[in-house]
């Protein structure tokens, strides 16, 4: 009879300290602005940092749709259901201070993608969108040697991503004879993006360069161009490596691509919550910027580039 009993207390053992070990794990919540193949990179880090970081439970999740309200609605969620730090891209920031401080206010809060530097996160892990938009600019200068009109496009007008990407665009065509002459925003609905694209090709014949300042902008763009005909008549500076934007560069109809690297910041923010959680505050910079850098695809290093992206994301 001792067997059997030693036995239930095992059991008896198990069912208490399992699911208590499973609660102490703590949570790490990577929150996107809206729903988007962009992110899948991001995704792949996490999924990578989940293998590493076997002690914390990790989650990557969208909001039912790409505005700051339901953006900080799912936060709230994450914070009451014992989510024990956040790194969020922010779809609004100036209108998200109050949100972003009340969680702030209860767990450590991060931001990645679209920063929130007025409010109390605690560090930006991101690219520097300034120096992108100077990237974009410098492929256009290269690629429109006589100057030209340029109309670009973008999903949210206010999100900090998007104004540093334009200015930073502006300052690298500045005295070129290049003119970003407008910039149409879409709040991340892709029919509209794509009218966007098709109102000005009819209503503004003096284009001659677009950029797309969202991944999904120059799929969008390359769609509209190719409905029309016009498919390498129009000089395009892409954001991002969405497959039909590599593809296009590859065959020349893009004069260029500036990628991010969505896969480390999913990967090194994963990490970089979880040494904060246990204490170790040694990789929070000064001014609380981390910048994962940007780069250029043109036809010369886009099939080594797809290659890694495929291999990342298989991985």
């Amino acid at each position: 009879m001792n067997w059997k009993r030693t036995l239930s207390v095992a059991l008896l053992a198990a069912v208490i300290a399992g699911p208590a070990s499973a609660q102490d794990k703590q949570q790490l919540a990577f929150v996107v602005n809206a729903a988007s193949d962009f992110w899948k990179l991001a995704e792949a880090g996490v999924k990578k940092a989940q293998e590493e970081l076997p002690n914390y439970e990790l989650q990557f999740r969208y909001p039912a749709q790409g505005t700051a309200a339901l953006q900080n609605s799912l936060m709230d969620d994450l914070v009451a259901a014992g989510t024990d730090a956040i790194m969020i891209s922010s779809a609004d920031p100036k209108n998200s201070i109050d949100a972003f401080n009340r969680i702030a206010a209860q767990i450590p809060l991060f931001t990645t993608d679209s920063d929130a530097p007025d409010s109390n996160r605690i560090a930006y892990l991101g690219s520097s969108n300034t120096d992108a938009g100077k990237q974009a600019g410098e492929i256009a200068v290269k690629a429109l040697p006589d100057g030209g009109k340029c109309m670009g496009f973008v999903g949210f007008l206010g999100a900090d991503n998007a104004v540093e990407r334009i200015a930073g665009f502006k300052e690298a065509v500045e005295g070129s004879g290049i003119e970003l002459v407008d910039v149409r925003g879409d709040d991340v609905d892709f029919a509209r993006a794509r009218s966007n694209v098709d109102d000005v090709l009819a209503a503004n014949p003096d284009i001659t360069c677009m950029v797309g300042f969202y991944s999904y902008n120059p799929p969008k763009i390359y769609e509209a161009l190719q409905a029309a005909g016009k498919l390498g008549q129009i000089t395009v500076i892409a954001f991002d490596e969405d497959p039909i934007t590599l593809g296009a560069v590859r065959e020349g109809s893009f004069a260029g691509t500036v990628v991010q690297d969505p896969y480390q910041w999913g990967y090194q923010g994963m990490h970089l919550m979880a040494k904060y959680l246990e204490g170790d505050k040694s990789e929070i910079p000064e001014d609380g910027l981390i910048i994962v850098p940007t780069k250029v695809i043109d036809k010369s290093n886009v099939d080594a580039f797809e290659a890694e992206l495929k291999e990342r994301i298989g991985g």
